[in-house]
Formats: structure tokens, C-alpha cells, sequence
């Protein structure tokens, strides 16, 4: 989501009203496990793995990346799979690691992409894709193409106009993809017309200010897309299903309205699409749609509309929802045929496996750090919950220890839960120490913030994934120098101990009315006037809270304010999440102090000199400080005197640039080089 989407107010009645279930609109009348069909195409379930752009379609590997992320899914039981988008031209690419259509190297990856896929019995679709104005021009050196000269505040650039001529070769474009998707194996097309990209750009009156044959009223908007979907259903030839992914609310003000979405999708199927999966909003819209702050199936009513329009042709959506024990009432609520689910298949590779056989599923928390935030920067995407997506081909499954070890890991938080099912999954003898009475660390805190609800679900994944490996747990056990001899008897000792808060050199900062943020957490009793002193991602948790309450409700009277140096609240917060959060301190009229000199704590409040070099009292009941982290590694000094092997990850090691993503990446690969050290 781009900077200049902050500080907007939804459409009115952008959202809808929240599914309450009901059958819909006539379609499915089959269960989720039930085979569906999509044109020629058999489906084993009703689950489609959606389209993810992985930023490694670029990579001189010989498609060995992609195949082994692909393979793990179909393995674990994905149905169909849509691929992240291949571009259709270079002018059409995301970015520098879009895959490219007409590019021999990158034609040659998906081939083997596709042929790895069917080897394993699975099914795949490829996506045909151009960004339009949503194109980066220092990627490739091409100034964007749209269909009218309207600035991105996404790719931050005005394009260029398609001239009649530039249109007809862009169809040619996608035609071309199509005809390489059949060439190369692929079992289904399906075409990228949604989220903003080129084809919902000719759509839009927002972004389509043409007066041709291409624009200047809703059926010639919609004309682009129906004639693609013909070129493409063309050059796909028979038996090769087309889907058509679209938007069915764009979430801009004066954007497509929900009617003329209706009728395009019914001008699609006119032309041969034989399913559309419904997408939501545009990079530029000013509402959240995959973010925490959204509830789980916030879109379904969406997809009822659509379904509505297009009758017996099957639909698939699914926005925003994590979990398939909600999945049969998102079908229901959504009247589709099919639910798409992208990033939870990043959690969880085994999803649908474990999903048949009861199993505990790693789900997707919608923090967007490893995956959305990374996508847009054109960079390589992964999951903070399961660091090994992405880099299957790199991080192949640990085979069995030859000579098990007997390890220690000290601490339970991300970094520590991550090393202790790794090294017990490789068939060490392993020992999890925690100073707390819980697992979780940081993580275990986050979910106590209204809308991280889902991040007590990581918290009791690992711990399940702990059981399962039989690793020993010592609770309330904080290392240090008298526990020397009992970690001696470790082979080796992995630190995951943390962080501790930085203490805030400030008079009156030891006054009984102010709270380090763990105390707040941990249940400190809050007054109706609370100032949080902090501008990182744990300020802005800690002001959630507050304002809201762990239940959500907010508590009535209560006055939140968040005061810190810098210029910028939740500067190191990821493009696609901050400005939703600070859209709901807004919603919840917490106000904000920037730029401000701290002078003192006092019994009245806390007194600083604003950017404007006013001096203010912000009246505080309670302080809450969350002024930034320091390593907690007090075992460390007696392991590096005794020589014993051992690793410091995470936060012990260094809180620079230290977030959840890190933490659990860094466990994972220490582990793993523990275990090559031990002779696994």
C-alpha cells in the first residue's frame, strides 16, 4: 500500500455489510472436499492456491526455487495452483524479478515448473499479468503504459498513454502468453484483471479518461478486458480453461461502481471466461484489505454480488481468510464455488494435508513483513511464521542426525521456538529453557493487541510442534552464571533470550505511575489518561491496546497519547501495514506528538517541548515507555569463558533491524548450522 494512501477515509459504504452466512446465491452445493470442475479442468477439492508473485522468478537456478516451493504445496494437497504473475511484455513487469513471457530463459523455468508440478500429480494454472501504471520504470528503463496519462501514487510516475497501436499489441501480448501457457504444459489460464493492474486500469473511470474505442463510457472501458479474454481464449485453444481475476470492489472513491463491475463480469464470461475469481481493492485504496485490522471473510458479501451476476459460472474468492475451519462458512457466506488462499499456503505448505487429517496448522497472521511488504519492493518472499518458504530448494528438510546431540536452546520466543523444532526435528536430544511461565516472548504480547488475535495461534503451533518432538520444556528458568554446570552438560547451546526494554534516562522515570511496556502487557493497570512514550511498532501495540482494551472494547473515557522524537510514527512498520495502523490510532482518537523534546516525568504528566518548541504537560494517570530494546544476554559472558559451543540469535544478538521475521529466520539457520557442526 503506497505512503499516499495515509491519512484517507474509506468510501462511505466501501466495505459492505459483514457476512452473517446464509446459502447466497445459487451455485456450489457441495462440501469443501468435494471435486469441482472449472471448464475441462477436474479439481480434487474446492481449495485454489492463489496467484504469488515469490520475487525468485528471476533467478539463473533453472527454475530449482520454484519447483521445490511448487512441489511442497502439491504435496501437502494443494489443488490448483495458480502461479504469480509471468508478464506479458517487459514493459508489463512488476519489477525486475517478474518472469517475462517473452523472455526464452524465463519460458524455459516455468516449463519445468509445470512439468515438476503434473511429475507430482498436481495441477497449475499461469497467470498472465501487466501492471500498467503499476509498472516501476527503473526496472527495466521503460516509462510505464496506461490507458490514460494518470500518476501512480504506488509506482510514483505519471505512464504514458497506449496509442491505438500499443492496445492492439498488448492483446497480442496476452494472446502470446496464452499460447505459451499450452505449450508449456500449464492446465489453465487465468488473466490478471484485478487489484489495479492494466486491465482494471482500462476499466476504471478513475484511471481511463480516454473518449475512443477504448474509453468514455462503461462498455468501452470494459471493452480491453472482453477483448483480451477473447485473444486469450484463441490462442489457448479448446480444453484449456480461462479465468478471469478481477476486482469486485475497488475501494476508491469515484472508482468502478459495483454495477459496472457486474456487468464486466458478465461481458468476460460473454466472452469465453470460464471462471472469475474476485479480487479486492487497488494498491492505491485508502481501505485495508489484507491486513490484520480486517476482520477474516471481511469480502464475502463481494463475492455473493458477483456471484449473483454471473450465475452458474464458477466463482472463487476468499480475501482475507486464514483458516479452513471458516472455510465451508466463507463458501456459504460468499455463495463461491472455490476459495482462493494465498499466503496461508506461505505458512503452510501442508495446509490442506493437515487441514483432512485434523492436524494443527502453522497459520498465516496477515503481518505482511516477509510476503506483501517484500513483493512490492521487488524483493524475495517468504513468511515470518515459516522462514523456510521461499527457500525450499535452499533449506531442503533436515534428514535424521547420524550422531544426536544434545542441545539447549534458551529462550521460548520467535527465535527460540523456531531453533528448538528444528534441531528436535533433525533428532537431537533437545531442552527449551524459559524465564517466563509461557511460551512466546514478544509474539505472546503481540497477541494480546486487538486484531493479532492470530499470533497466539503461531505461539500454540510451535508449542504443539514441540510436543510432537518431544522436546523438554524448563519453564520459569531464567540462564544465567549459577546455572554453568547444568548447561555444561549441553553439546552445544543455542541463545534466543531476547530483548529486554532500553530504560529511559529521564527524571521522573522511576515514578510508581510509569510503566515499562511488558508491565503493560501483562496486565498493569492503566488510568483513563495514557501517555506511551515511543514511535516504534511496540508504541504503537501498546497505544492499540490501550485504546481498545485486550477485548476490543474501548474503555470508556480513557485518553491515549503517543509521544516520540522522531518525525515519523512506526518508521521501521512495513509500506502495506503502517498506514492502516495509523489510520485506526486515528479511528480511535489517540493523538500523536512528533518531533518532541522530552524534559521530564512528572506526577501531572509527561512534559516535553513540541516541533513547534511549545512547551506542553501531556496529563498521564499512566506512562507506559516503550523507547526501544537492548539485548538480554546475560548467559552469554560464561559461554564464551567456557568455551562451550554455542550461537546467539535474535534479539540477544543484536537489536538493530531486529523484528519477528529475523528472529525466526535466524533460530531456523542456526540450528541447522548447529546441526551440520554436530554431524546431522
Amino acid at each position: 500500500m503506497p505512503e499516499g494512501a495515509e491519512g484517507r477515509d474509506p468510501p462511505a459504504a466501501a466495505l459492505g455489510p459483514l457476512p452473517t452466512g446464509g446459502a447466497g446465491p445459487p451455485g456450489r452445493d457441495r462440501g469443501l472436499w468435494s471435486p469441482g470442475r472449472i471448464g475441462a479442468l477436474e479439481l480434487p477439492h474446492r481449495i485454489v492456491m492463489g496467484a504469488m508473485h515469490l520475487g525468485r522468478e528471476h533467478l539463473d537456478d533453472g527454475g530449482a526455487a520454484l519447483c521445490a516451493f511448487y512441489l511442497e504445496r502439491v504435496r501437502g494437497g494443494a489443488g490448483l495452483i495458480v502461479t504469480g504473475g509471468a508478464a506479458v511484455s517487459e514493459v508489463g513487469a512488476g519489477g525486475r524479478s517478474y518472469g517475462i513471457l517473452s523472455c526464452r530463459e524465463d519460458l524455459d523455468r516455468l516449463g519445468r515448473v509445470a512439468e515438476a508440478v503434473h511429475d507430482a500429480g498436481g495441477l497449475i494454472a499461469l497467470q498472465l499479468f501487466h501492471a500498467g501504471r503499476y509498472a516501476f520504470p527503473d526496472a527495466f528503463g521503460h516509462r510505464p503504459v496506461a490507458p490514460s496519462p494518470v500518476y501512480s501514487r504506488f509506482s510514483r510516475c505519471e505512464p504514458a498513454e497506449l496509442t491505438e497501436a500499443g492496445i492492439e499489441a498488448t492483446i497480442e501480448d496476452f494472446a502470446a502468453g496464452a499460447a505459451s501457457a499450452r505449450a508449456l504444459g500449464f492446465d489453465a489460464v487465468e488473466v490478471m484483471a484485478s487489484e489495479g493492474y492494466l486491465i482494471d486500469q482500462f476499466l476504471s473511470p478513475l484511471t481511463n479518461r480516454r473518449d475512443d474505442a477504448w474509453g468514455g463510457d462503461a462498455r468501452r472501458r470494459a471493452r480491453f478486458g472482453v477483448e483480451v479474454t477473447r485473444a486469450v481464449l484463441a490462442a489457448a485453444g479448446p480444453g484449456l480453461p480461462v479465468i478471469l481475476r478481477i476486482s469486485g470492489a475497488d475501494l476508491l472513491e469515484g472508482g468502478t461502481p459495483p454495477e459496472e463491475v457486474d456487468d464486466f463480469a458478465r461481458s468476460l464470461v460473454g466472452a469465453g471466461a470460464e471462471a472469475i475469481d474476485v479480487g479486492i481493492g487497488w494498491h492505491e485504496s485508502p481501505v485495508p484489505t489484507t491486513q490484520t485490522v480486517v476482520p477474516p471473510g471481511r469480502f464475502a458479501s463481494v463475492a455473493r454480488r458477483v456471484k449473483a451476476a454471473v450465475g452458474d459460472v464458477p466463482v472463487i474468492a476468499g480475501t482475507r481468510v486464514n483458516r479452513l475451519d471458516r472455510a465451508e462458512a466463507f463458501l456459504e457466506a460468499s455463495g463461491a464455488d472455490f476459495l482462493s488462499m494465498a499466503r496461508p499456503f506461505l505458512a503452510d505448505p501442508e495446509l490442506v494435508a493437515k487441514a483432512r487429517d485434523g492436524r494443527r496448522i502453522n497459520i498465516c497472521i496477515a503481518c505482511n513483513q516477509a510476503c506483501i511488504d517484500r513483493s512490492i519492493a521487488d524483493g524475495e518472499v517468504s513468511c515470518m511464521v515459516n522462514p523456510r518458504a521461499g527457500r525450499e530448494a535452499e533449506l531442503r528438510r533436515r534428514r535424521r542426525a547420524d550422531a544426536p546431540g544434545r542441545l539447549a536452546v534458551v529462550g521460548a520466543g520467535p527465535a527460540g521456538l523456531s531453533a528448538a523444532c528444528e534441531l528436535a526435528e533433525a533428532g537431537h536430544e533437545v531442552e527449551l529453557w524459559e524465564a517466563a511461565g509461557s511460551l512466546g516472548g514478544q509474539f505472546r504480547w503481540a497477541s494480546m493487541v486487538p486484531g493479532k488475535q492470530d499470533y497466539a495461534e503461531t505461539v500454540a503451533y510451535y508449542a504443539g510442534e514441540l510436543r510432537r518432538l518431544g522436546v523438554v520444556l524448563r519453564m520459569e528458568r531464567r540462564a544465567g552464571a549459577a546455572d554453568a554446570e547444568l548447561l555444561g552438560a549441553f553439546d552445544a547451546v543455542v541463545v534466543a533470550s531476547g530483548t529486554r526494554p532500553r530504560p529511559l534516562e529521564l527524571a521522573g522515570s522511576d515514578l510508581p505511575h510509569v510503566l515499562a511496556y511488558p508491565d503493560a502487557f501483562a496486565g498493569g493497570v492503566l488510568g483513563e489518561r495514557v501517555v506511551v512514550v515511543g514511535g516504534g511498532g511496540v508504541a504503537i501495540d501498546v497505544a492499540h491496546l490501550a485504546a481498545q482494551g485486550s477485548d476490543g472494547r474501548r474503555p470508556a473515557g480513557r485518553r491515549v497519547t503517543v509521544v516520540h522524537r522522531g518525525t515519523r510514527l512506526g518508521e521501521r512498520l512495513g509500506r502495506s501495514s503502517r498506514w492502516a495502523l495509523l489510520a485506526e490510532l486515528r479511528r480511535l482518537e489517540v493523538e500523536v506528538v512528533g518531533g518532541a523534546t522530552y524534559e521530564r516525568i512528572a506526577e501531572d504528566g509527561v512534559h516535553v517541548v513540541d516541533s513547534s518548541g511549545l512547551r506542553r504537560v501531556l496529563a498521564a494517570d499512566t506512562v507506559v515507555v516503550a523507547v526501544g530494546q537492548e539485548p538480554e544476554r546475560s548467559v552469554v559472558p560464561w559461554l564464551e569463558a567456557s568455551g562451550r559451543p554455542h550461537v546467539v540469535v535474535g534479539g540477544a544478538r543484536d537489536v538493530a533491524g531486529l523484528d519477528a521475521v529475523r528472529a525466526f529466520a535466524e533460530g531456523l539457520e542456526a540450528a541447522r548450522a548447529l546441526s551440520s557442526r554436530l554431524g546431522a
